[in-house]
């Protein structure tokens, strides 16, 4: 920001004071020649020797900015030889001009010489006359501001440090924070607005692990509490007479009670562990790609699993990263004939992101399919809602196109951390399995 503004400022003085330079190089020039083509025209008004006047022409010419050349009434040519053109002829009239041309400039005065008629005196200034002493003016100038920006940079950037240094430090925890790492702080630095949104972001962080940790016990304390009323079916279950009404009844007072278990035992082990969720997407599309395959091979599915070499993690529980990978493909098989290829890849998409593509040769399905409840052939649209807002979650995004082969393409971006792919212990798919 420091530079691009004070290269704009540079920019608005250097530019028109180079132009300036320029004009006053070539104006000094046009000035020194008229001053000496009208010093000479007293001279040749004045001296009727031939001789003479030659001499002092040619004396005259040795001083001269560019080529002189003086063209007498009779024809004669004194100093440098030259030709007569039209500019010759027009200042013969009594006009005094200066003609521009492509190799420079040319000064045309009149001398009036009694009783043979008007000469006329041209002193023709090159280019490289015009603007002599311009480059190096210019090579200052630029100088000069290349050198204000650059002082302009080391002055704001010891004067942002102290801003941005903590402001980095503060979004790295918020970072930290979304992935659910609640130990996550800062420390307060920089001016005194930084230092308190720190202090105001620690008690948050606090403030937020206590109220998840309480709502986690409240949670298994009440599923707890349903063991009391749980037991007493159990009991009035156990009462009724032998029989299949009986054992059904019995087995879903199993069912629910496994169910409050298993609540309260994911409750306890989250309560332990924080909101950690990052899952390998590699890891987790081999468990699936299994599973699915096996059905592939069923229906006759060519199937192409390519995934780019690393350890993809993503900010996603390896639950919903399964459910992701379930949903996709369970669109290819519900929405496509049997013997249809269908292709899942994972590959980078930008800098802390991961991409998973899912793409069949199908009829392919509208984009209104990613909209919940907007879709077609009997689906509720919920499956492409859920791998959104599973997306969205970790900061990426859903797309649906149509693939090469005119079947649906869709393409699901996913954040990662900071640390998120690493490049030890890559593996890849990269096969097509049958």
């Amino acid at each position: 920001m420091a530079a691009a503004t004070t290269s704009m400022v540079v920019v608005a003085f250097v530019i028109p004071l180079g132009l300036a330079v320029q004009t006053i190089a070539a104006n000094e020039a046009l000035s020194a020649a008229e001053i000496q083509a009208r010093s000479l025209a007293p001279t040749i008004a004045t001296v009727h020797d031939p001789v003479v006047l030659a001499d002092l022409v040619r004396s005259a010419a040795a001083t001269s900015p560019g080529r002189l050349s003086v063209f007498m009434p009779d024809g004669q040519i004194f100093g440098q030889p030259a030709a007569a053109d039209a500019n010759v002829a027009l200042a013969r009239t009594g006009r005094a001009f200066t003609s521009f041309g492509t190799g420079g400039a040319n000064i045309f005065v009149p001398v009036v010489i009694s009783a043979s008629g008007t000469a006329v005196v041209e002193v023709a200034v090159p280019d490289s006359r015009l603007h002599r002493g311009v480059a190096s003016a210019w090579a200052v100038l630029a100088a000069t501001g290349l050198g204000l920006v650059l002082l302009a940079v080391l002055v704001a950037d010891r004067s942002a440090r102290g801003i941005v240094v903590p402001t980095r430090a503060l979004a790295a925890a918020a970072r930290r924070v979304s992935q659910g790492e609640l130990k996550a702080g800062v420390a307060p630095a920089g001016p005194a607005e930084i230092t308190e949104v720190g202090r105001a972001f620690n008690l948050l962080v606090t403030r937020i692990g206590e109220l998840l940790a309480a709502e986690r016990e409240a949670a298994a304390d009440l599923s707890h509490r349903l063991r009391t009323p749980l037991t007493a079916l159990r009991i009035n279950v156990g009462r009724l007479p032998h029989g299949s009404e009986a054992d059904r009844l019995g087995a879903d007072v199993d069912a629910i009670e496994q169910a409050v278990t298993d609540v309260i035992q994911e409750l306890r082990r989250q309560s332990h562990e924080g909101m950690s969720r990052v899952t390998d997407i590699v890891s987790a599309i081999r468990g699936r790609v299994a599973f699915w395959t096996s059905l592939a091979n069923d229906e006759a599915r060519p199937c192409m699993v390519d995934v780019a070499p690393g350890s993809w993690k993503v900010a996603l529980p390896r639950d919903e990263v399964d459910t992701v990978v379930d949903v996709l493909l369970s669109n290819v098989f519900a929405h496509t004939p049997e013997k249809v290829a269908f292709r899942i890849a994972v590959e980078a998409a930008a800098r802390n992101q991961v991409r998973l593509v899912v793409e069949d040769d199908g009829p392919g399905f509208p984009p209104s399919m990613v909209a919940r409840g907007e879709s077609r052939g009997g689906s509720t649209g919920l499956g492409l809602d859920i791998v959104r807002r599973a997306a969205e979650s970790t900061g990426g995004s859903l797309s649906i196109s149509e693939g090469k082969n005119g079947g649906a393409r869709v393409e699901v971006v996913f954040g990662f951390p900071e640390a998120g792919r690493a490049t030890s212990g890559a593996s890849s798919l990269s096969a097509v399995e049958r």
